[in-house]
Protein backbone atom coordinates (compact mmCIF):
# COMPACT_ATOMS: atom_id res chain seq x y z
CA UNK A 1 0.00 0.00 0.00
CA UNK A 2 1.19 3.22 -0.54
CA UNK A 3 0.78 6.11 1.38
CA UNK A 4 -3.10 7.35 2.22
CA UNK A 5 -3.59 10.87 1.47
CA UNK A 6 -0.32 12.64 0.22
CA UNK A 7 2.32 10.81 -1.43
CA UNK A 8 5.78 9.17 0.32
CA UNK A 9 8.96 10.48 -1.81
CA UNK A 10 11.91 9.30 -1.15
CA UNK A 11 15.90 9.45 -2.17
CA UNK A 12 18.53 7.00 -1.96
CA UNK A 13 21.93 6.40 -2.15
CA UNK A 14 25.50 6.00 -1.02
CA UNK A 15 27.80 8.68 0.38
CA UNK A 16 28.50 11.47 -1.83
CA UNK A 17 25.75 10.19 -4.40
CA UNK A 18 24.37 14.07 -3.99
CA UNK A 19 21.22 13.36 -1.94
CA UNK A 20 21.16 16.86 -0.10
CA UNK A 21 21.52 18.37 -2.60
CA UNK A 22 18.52 16.80 -4.55
CA UNK A 23 16.36 17.01 -1.85
CA UNK A 24 16.78 20.46 -1.86
CA UNK A 25 15.95 20.76 -5.47
CA UNK A 26 12.70 18.40 -4.83
CA UNK A 27 11.82 20.85 -2.44
CA UNK A 28 11.95 23.74 -4.76
CA UNK A 29 9.77 21.78 -7.41
CA UNK A 30 7.20 21.15 -4.80
CA UNK A 31 7.34 24.82 -3.75
CA UNK A 32 6.96 25.79 -6.99
CA UNK A 33 3.71 23.76 -7.79
CA UNK A 34 2.70 24.79 -4.27
CA UNK A 35 1.99 21.08 -2.89
CA UNK A 36 2.09 21.12 0.72
CA UNK A 37 5.29 18.72 1.69
CA UNK A 38 7.61 18.25 5.04
CA UNK A 39 11.08 17.56 4.58
CA UNK A 40 12.72 15.13 6.80
CA UNK A 41 15.20 12.38 7.16
CA UNK A 42 16.33 8.96 8.32
CA UNK A 43 18.02 7.84 10.80
CA UNK A 44 16.08 11.14 12.42
CA UNK A 45 13.26 13.08 11.84
CA UNK A 46 12.26 13.79 15.45
CA UNK A 47 14.07 14.78 18.23
CA UNK A 48 14.10 10.91 19.84
CA UNK A 49 15.10 9.31 16.20
CA UNK A 50 18.21 11.95 16.56
CA UNK A 51 19.76 10.86 19.37
CA UNK A 52 19.46 7.37 18.30
CA UNK A 53 20.81 8.34 15.19
CA UNK A 54 23.63 10.58 16.86
CA UNK A 55 24.91 7.13 19.20
CA UNK A 56 24.73 5.02 15.90
CA UNK A 57 27.06 6.99 14.17
CA UNK A 58 29.23 8.26 16.39
CA UNK A 59 32.47 6.49 16.03
CA UNK A 60 33.79 4.79 19.30
CA UNK A 61 35.98 1.85 20.34
CA UNK A 62 33.27 -0.44 21.38
CA UNK A 63 32.18 -2.89 17.86
CA UNK A 64 28.58 -2.82 17.35
CA UNK A 65 27.20 -5.55 16.60
CA UNK A 66 24.81 -5.36 12.86
CA UNK A 67 22.17 -6.39 14.64
CA UNK A 68 21.85 -3.71 17.25
CA UNK A 69 22.68 -1.34 14.23
CA UNK A 70 19.68 -2.61 13.10
CA UNK A 71 17.32 -2.66 15.38
CA UNK A 72 18.11 0.85 16.47
CA UNK A 73 17.51 1.82 12.93
CA UNK A 74 13.69 0.92 13.38
CA UNK A 75 13.59 1.99 16.91
CA UNK A 76 14.37 5.62 14.83
CA UNK A 77 11.97 4.63 12.37
CA UNK A 78 8.95 3.40 14.38
CA UNK A 79 8.80 7.11 16.37
CA UNK A 80 9.44 8.71 13.07
CA UNK A 81 6.36 7.31 11.22
CA UNK A 82 4.02 7.86 14.30
CA UNK A 83 5.28 11.41 14.98
CA UNK A 84 5.93 12.73 11.88
CA UNK A 85 5.49 10.62 8.41
CA UNK A 86 1.97 9.08 9.02
CA UNK A 87 0.17 12.16 10.35
CA UNK A 88 1.53 14.18 7.62
CA UNK A 89 0.16 11.97 5.12
CA UNK A 90 -2.81 11.80 6.07
CA UNK A 91 -3.27 15.24 6.20
CA UNK A 92 -2.56 15.21 2.60
CA UNK A 93 0.97 16.43 2.66
CA UNK A 94 3.85 14.90 0.49
CA UNK A 95 7.00 13.55 2.43
CA UNK A 96 10.10 14.47 1.08
CA UNK A 97 12.49 11.95 3.08
CA UNK A 98 15.77 11.25 2.62
CA UNK A 99 16.36 8.00 3.04
CA UNK A 100 14.18 5.32 4.39
CA UNK A 101 13.74 1.59 4.37
CA UNK A 102 15.45 0.67 1.15
CA UNK A 103 18.58 2.19 2.98
CA UNK A 104 18.23 -0.40 5.53
CA UNK A 105 18.18 -3.18 3.35
CA UNK A 106 21.09 -2.00 1.36
CA UNK A 107 23.23 -0.95 4.05
CA UNK A 108 22.29 -3.23 6.90
CA UNK A 109 21.00 -6.20 4.71
CA UNK A 110 23.82 -6.65 1.88
CA UNK A 111 26.60 -3.91 3.40
CA UNK A 112 26.39 -5.72 6.83
CA UNK A 113 25.51 -9.22 5.33
CA UNK A 114 22.39 -9.62 7.85
CA UNK A 115 19.32 -11.92 7.25
CA UNK A 116 16.77 -10.29 4.71
CA UNK A 117 14.06 -12.45 5.79
CA UNK A 118 14.28 -10.79 9.34
CA UNK A 119 14.62 -7.47 8.23
CA UNK A 120 11.18 -8.29 6.09
CA UNK A 121 9.87 -9.20 9.39
CA UNK A 122 11.06 -6.02 11.54
CA UNK A 123 9.97 -4.22 7.81
CA UNK A 124 6.45 -5.29 8.55
CA UNK A 125 5.76 -4.72 12.50
CA UNK A 126 7.13 -1.44 12.11
CA UNK A 127 5.17 0.09 8.80
CA UNK A 128 2.79 -2.04 7.97
CA UNK A 129 1.87 -2.27 4.39
CA UNK A 130 3.16 1.29 4.07
CA UNK A 131 6.08 2.07 1.21
CA UNK A 132 6.81 5.15 -0.51
CA UNK A 133 4.95 6.02 -3.70
CA UNK A 134 8.05 7.23 -5.58
CA UNK A 135 11.93 6.15 -4.50
CA UNK A 136 14.71 8.37 -6.23
CA UNK A 137 18.20 6.07 -6.29
CA UNK A 138 21.13 8.56 -7.11
CA UNK A 139 23.31 5.78 -8.62
CA UNK A 140 27.16 6.21 -8.20
CA UNK A 141 30.15 3.88 -8.17
CA UNK A 142 31.46 3.41 -4.84
CA UNK A 143 35.07 4.93 -5.87
CA UNK A 144 33.76 7.78 -6.78
CA UNK A 145 31.61 8.27 -3.81
CA UNK A 146 34.53 8.09 -1.46
CA UNK A 147 36.67 10.85 -3.60
CA UNK A 148 33.87 13.23 -3.52
CA UNK A 149 33.35 13.09 0.44
CA UNK A 150 37.02 12.88 0.85
CA UNK A 151 38.66 15.43 3.31
CA UNK A 152 35.25 15.65 5.56
CA UNK A 153 34.97 14.39 8.94
CA UNK A 154 33.47 10.70 8.77
CA UNK A 155 31.29 8.78 10.25
CA UNK A 156 31.23 5.30 12.02
CA UNK A 157 29.19 4.64 8.55
CA UNK A 158 30.98 6.24 6.52
CA UNK A 159 34.70 4.88 7.35
CA UNK A 160 33.74 1.30 6.22
CA UNK A 161 35.74 -0.56 3.51
CA UNK A 162 35.02 0.00 -0.12
CA UNK A 163 33.80 -3.63 -0.37
CA UNK A 164 31.18 -2.40 1.99
CA UNK A 165 29.78 0.17 -0.04
CA UNK A 166 30.12 -1.85 -3.26
CA UNK A 167 27.72 -4.11 -1.23
CA UNK A 168 25.38 -1.48 -0.17
CA UNK A 169 25.14 -0.08 -3.79
CA UNK A 170 24.28 -3.62 -5.04
CA UNK A 171 21.99 -4.06 -2.77
CA UNK A 172 20.09 -0.73 -3.83
CA UNK A 173 20.43 -2.20 -7.80
CA UNK A 174 18.52 -5.43 -6.56
CA UNK A 175 15.78 -3.41 -4.54
CA UNK A 176 15.61 -1.13 -7.72
CA UNK A 177 14.99 -4.44 -9.95
CA UNK A 178 12.43 -5.37 -8.09
CA UNK A 179 10.62 -2.80 -6.94
CA UNK A 180 9.01 -0.66 -10.00
CA UNK A 181 8.67 2.43 -7.90
CA UNK A 182 12.69 3.29 -7.98
CA UNK A 183 13.61 5.51 -10.37
CA UNK A 184 17.74 5.48 -10.62
CA UNK A 185 19.60 8.42 -11.52
CA UNK A 186 22.83 8.15 -12.71
CA UNK A 187 24.18 10.70 -9.97
CA UNK A 188 28.09 10.26 -11.45
CA UNK A 189 27.10 13.18 -14.08
CA UNK A 190 27.22 17.05 -13.15
CA UNK A 191 24.64 18.50 -10.46
CA UNK A 192 23.49 20.19 -12.81
CA UNK A 193 22.38 17.05 -14.75
CA UNK A 194 21.33 15.26 -11.95
CA UNK A 195 18.96 17.85 -10.75
CA UNK A 196 17.55 18.20 -13.97
CA UNK A 197 16.93 14.67 -14.05
CA UNK A 198 15.67 14.57 -10.53
CA UNK A 199 13.55 17.66 -11.51
CA UNK A 200 11.42 16.54 -14.59
CA UNK A 201 10.59 13.35 -12.52
CA UNK A 202 9.35 15.20 -9.97
CA UNK A 203 7.39 17.79 -12.15
CA UNK A 204 5.59 14.27 -13.84
CA UNK A 205 4.94 12.52 -10.54
CA UNK A 206 3.38 16.49 -9.57
CA UNK A 207 1.37 16.38 -12.51
CA UNK A 208 -0.74 12.91 -11.84
CA UNK A 209 -1.04 13.29 -8.70
CA UNK A 210 -2.86 16.68 -9.07
CA UNK A 211 -4.76 14.58 -11.63
CA UNK A 212 -6.11 12.20 -8.86
CA UNK A 213 -6.42 14.50 -6.35
CA UNK A 214 -8.81 16.63 -8.71
CA UNK A 215 -10.37 13.38 -9.91
CA UNK A 216 -11.19 12.32 -6.49
CA UNK A 217 -12.83 15.58 -5.34
CA UNK A 218 -14.90 15.01 -8.16
CA UNK A 219 -15.94 11.73 -7.15
CA UNK A 220 -16.88 13.16 -3.59
CA UNK A 221 -19.45 16.31 -5.27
Amino acid sequence: MSSPNGLFLTLEGTEGAGKSTNVFRVCQTLDHARIPYIRTREPGGTEMAEEIRECMLRSRQESVAGLTELLLVFAARTQHLETVIKPALAEGKWVVCDRFTDATFAYQGFGRNLNLAQITTLEGWVQGDLQPDLTLFLDVDPVLSMERIRGRQLDRMEQEEMDFFIRVRNGYLRRAKQFPRFKIVDASRSIEAVQQDVQSIVELRVTHWLKAQKSASQDTE
